[in-house]
C-alpha cells in the first residue's frame, strides 16, 4: 500500500493544507520551526490513537488545545489520507477521513470515513462511516457482483467516542479495508531514535525482528539478524567498515548474567569495544543500517534530519540507501537540514515548508519552473537550496 495524498486541517501548524502525489520517497525541508516535526507526527498520532485512544494520543501532546490549530475557534482537526491497496486483486485508491472535535472537555471522534470507489465510474462508496462512537461498517464489501443496496451494513456501538472505528473492527477480517488500514497503521515506523537508548547492555527478550522507534532494542535485532538473516548482517557489517574508519566487526554479546549487548571491533586493537564506548556517529549509522536492510520493510518509514553526527559525505550514500527502501516497498519521508543529502534527491522528490502568519504551507519543488529548470540544466538541489531558491524556506 503505498499513501496517495494528505490533507490536514486544524492539526496545529497546519491550518488547511493537501499534499498531492507523495512519491515513494519524500525529503522534506524547512527552517526551524517550520512544522517537519508536526507533519511526521500525524503519522505518529493516528499511531498512538490506533494503540489506545484518541483522548491519550491528545494528551501525550498537551490535550486538545495544543494540537488545535491556533486561532481556529476550537474548530474539529481533519485528517484525511488516501493511499493506494489492492482489493479484488485491482488497485483502488481508498481514502481515509478522521475528523476530532472537542465537548465539555472531551475530545470525541465526530465523523471518521473509509470510502472507495467500486468501480471505474460514480462516487466513492462509504465502506466504514462512525460518528461520536457509532456507525457501521460493511462486512460484504469484496462482493462486487452485488448492487450497493444489497451490501450489508453491519451496525455497531464503540464502547467510547474517542476509540477509533478502525482500532474496534479492523480487528475482524470480515471488514476488509478497515483491516488492512489498521495494519498498514500498526507497521508504521516514525523513527525518534535516541543514541543513549541505544547503547548499554539490554535484556536479551523483547522485539526482535524491527528496530524500536526509539532504538532501544538495537542489540536484540542486531543478534536476530546474525543469527537468522545472516548474509543481510554480513552485507550490514560491509558497509559499516567502509563508512566508518577502523570498524572490521559488530558482535552481538550475551553475557553470563543474560544480557545482551554489542561489541566493536576496531582493527587498531585486539580487545573490542563495547558500545557505550563507541562513537555517537558509529552506532548511530548502525542502527540506521540496521534500520534500512530490514528484510521485511516498514510500509511507511519517517525519519527526521538523519544527517545528526554523521560525516557530510556520507549523505548520498545515505540517501540512496532509504530511496532503495522505498523501492523495496517500504515509502520513506525524510526531514533534513544537509545540502549534501539534498543533492542526492530529484526534482520530484522534494518539498519544503513555509510558514506564514502561524500557518504553514507546503510547496513541491516539482512545481516550481525556475527550480525545474536549474535542475534540467544539471544543478543540484542542496545548491540550490543553499543559494536560497527555495522561495521561503529559510529563517527570517
Amino acid at each position: 500500500m503505498k499513501i496517495e495524498s494528505i490533507r490536514l486541517k486544524n492539526f496545529k501548524t497546519f491550518r488547511d493544507v493537501y499534499l498531492p502525489d507523495i512519491p515513494p520517497f519524500l525529503v522534506v525541508v524547512g527552517a526551524n520551526g517550520s512544522g517537519k516535526s508536526t507533519l511526521f507526527d500525524v503519522f505518529g498520532f493516528l499511531h498512538d490513537c490506533l494503540r489506545s485512544n484518541v483522548r491519550q494520543a491528545l494528551d501525550k501532546r498537551g490535550r486538545f488545545k495544543e494540537v488545535v490549530s491556533r486561532d481556529s475557534n476550537d474548530a474539529s482537526i481533519l485528517i484525511e489520507i488516501q493511499y493506494r491497496m489492492l482489493i479484488t486483486e485491482v488497485e483502488r485508491l481508498v481514502t481515509y477521513t478522521l475528523e476530532i472535535a472537542e465537548q465539555k472537555g472531551q475530545p470525541y471522534v465526530k465523523r471518521e470515513t473509509l470510502k472507495y470507489k467500486r468501480g471505474r465510474y460514480g462516487k466513492p462508496y462509504h465502506f466504514l462511516d462512525f460518528e461520536n462512537g457509532e456507525g457501521f461498517a460493511i462486512s460484504n464489501e469484496e462482493d462486487f457482483n452485488k448492487p450497493d443496496e444489497a451490501l450489508e451494513r453491519e451496525y455497531q456501538t464503540l464502547n467510547s467516542p474517542d476509540i477509533l472505528a478502525v482500532k474496534g473492527l479492523g480487528q475482524f477480517g470480515r471488514f476488509k479495508a478497515a483491516n488492512a488500514f489498521r495494519q498498514l497503521i500498526e507497521a508504521w515506523h516514525v523513527s525518534d531514535f535516541h543514541i543513549s537508548a541505544a547503547r548499554g547492555r539490554k535484556e536479551a527478550v523483547g522485539s526482535i525482528e524491527h528496530l524500536s522507534e526509539s532504538g532501544e532494542n538495537l542489540p536484540l535485532v542486531a543478534r536476530y539478524f546474525f543469527e537468522q538473516h545472516r548474509a543481510v548482517f554480513d552485507h550490514i557489517m560491509a558497509t559499516l567498515a567502509h563508512r566508518v574508519p577502523g570498524i572490521k566487526a559488530v558482535e552481538p554479546l550475551l553475557t553470563e548474567d543474560g544480557y545482551l549487548t554489542l561489541r566493536f571491533q576496531d582493527g587498531s586493537f585486539k580487545t573490542p569495544f563495547l558500545a557505550q564506548y563507541v562513537s555517537d556517529g558509529t552506532i548511530k549509522m548502525f542502527a540506521y543500517l540496521v534500520l534500512l536492510y530490514d528484510p521485511q520493510p516498514h510500509p511507511l518509514l519517517c525519519v527526521e534530519e538523519p544527517e545528526n553526527q554523521l560525516y557530510p559525505r556520507l549523505m548520498a550514500e545515505l540517501a540512496e540507501e532509504f530511496r532503495a527502501y522505498s523501492q523495496r516497498g517500504g515509502q520513506v519521508l525524510v526531514s533534513t537540514h544537509s545540502p549534501d543529502f539534498l543533492n542526492a534527491t530529484s526534482l520530484e522528490e522534494v518539498c519544503w515548508l513555509v510558514k506564514e502568519e502561524g500557518g504553514t504551507t507546503i510547496r513541491r519543488a516539482k512545481d516550481d519552473p525556475q527550480l525545474a529548470a536549474y535542475m534540467a540544466e544539471g544543478d543540484q538541489m542542496g545548491y540550490l537550496w543553499k543559494q536560497g531558491f527555495f522561495e521561503g524556506a529559510d529563517p527570517r
